[in-house]
Order: C-alpha cells, then sequence, then structure tokens
C-alpha cells in the first residue's frame, strides 16, 4: 500500500513539473539569454518570421488609434528594452515574437515612417523598430486587432500596445483585454 502511495505521489510530482515546464513558468520573471529569435515554437515562428518587408500601420479600437502589421496583427513594445536592441530573446521571444523584416519596413494607415527603423538581434534577424522601441506581437493575440497583451508584465517589465506616436498606450482600463496581472515568465 505504502508503495502504491508513494508512486502515485511521484507520478502526480512528476505530472505537474511537465506542465510548468510545457508552460514556460520558471521561478525567474528575467528572459534567458538566447540567441533564438522566436524561441523555436510553430506559432511563434509564423507569426515572427520575415517573408519580405514588414508593414506597420494603424487599426482604432477601444483604446483609439495603435500600431499593426499588414495583416491588423497588434504591435507592442516592452520596457524592459532599455534600447532599441531587443533584450526579449529565448522564452520571451516565443510568447512576445518580433516583428521581423527581410527589406526596408513601410508605413500605412497613421504610422510615420520618420519613427520607423530597424535593429539587428542576436541571431542576425532584422527587428522592426518604431521611435526607438522593437515591437512584437503577443502570442495570445489569437485575431487581428486583439490586444490581450495590453499591460501584461511578462518576463519581468510590462507590455503595452503602440501608438502612431510612438509611445505606448499605459490606459491599463481602456481595453477589455488589457490586465495589469503579473504573468511570471509564461
Amino acid at each position: 500500500m505504502r508503495a502504491q502511495r508513494n508512486h502515485a505521489l511521484k507520478a502526480v510530482a512528476g505530472a505537474a513539473l511537465a506542465v510548468l515546464a510545457m508552460t514556460g513558468c520558471a521561478s525567474s520573471s528575467k528572459p534567458a539569454a538566447s540567441s533564438a529569435a522566436t524561441g523555436g515554437t510553430a506559432s511563434a515562428a509564423t507569426v515572427g518570421a520575415a517573408s519580405g518587408p514588414a508593414v506597420v500601420t494603424t487599426a482604432d479600437g477601444a483604446m483609439g488609434a495603435f500600431l499593426t502589421d499588414g495583416a491588423g496583427r497588434t504591435l507592442y513594445l516592452w520596457l524592459g528594452d532599455p534600447s532599441s536592441t531587443s533584450m526579449c530573446t529565448g522564452q520571451c521571444a516565443t510568447y512576445w515574437p518580433p516583428l521581423l523584416t527581410s527589406g526596408a519596413p513601410t508605413v500605412g494607415g497613421m504610422a510615420d515612417s520618420k519613427l520607423l527603423a530597424t535593429s539587428k538581434r542576436a541571431d542576425g534577424t532584422t527587428q522592426v523598430t518604431y521611435a526607438g522601441h522593437p515591437v512584437y506581437y503577443f502570442s495570445g493575440d489569437k485575431t487581428a486587432g486583439a490586444t490581450d497583451g495590453q499591460g501584461k508584465n511578462a518576463f519581468g517589465h510590462l507590455w503595452w500596445v503602440v501608438s502612431p506616436a510612438g509611445a505606448g498606450i499605459t490606459s491599463a482600463g481602456a481595453s477589455p483585454s488589457a490586465t495589469a496581472t503579473a504573468v511570471r515568465g509564461y
């Protein structure tokens, strides 16, 4: 009986560890140093893959005008980037894939071409920057215009939807999907 209980406890503990590993939960809220551009998941690689020049344009929503890519997917900035060089790599880039480009990016809508630039990532890919901020997608946004990443605290810093002026839209209450809950590295 005791041997069965110990085996059951080990199985439960193993299952819990497997769930934690699959969800990327870790004791640290800081991104691990890595040269991976998108963290290796199919969805992140698909969203962040550069298949030509990126387009940065705008959409309108509950927060007003905000930046999107050419397909209408919302773009975010991360307060963990102290400069135009991305610090979001490895597991961070799995959940927050960078907007990559394989040519000079272009603008549409209310986006300002003077604020558009690029920066090299550690893996050699080229990431789009806007007003000096590297821009990213949120893997939890399932449809064009979704803003489920708004106000998230992940990988040690907040993530904000980007205004056409290049600032983070920080009004957490402006979006029904906005949260200020701590997300420890996902």
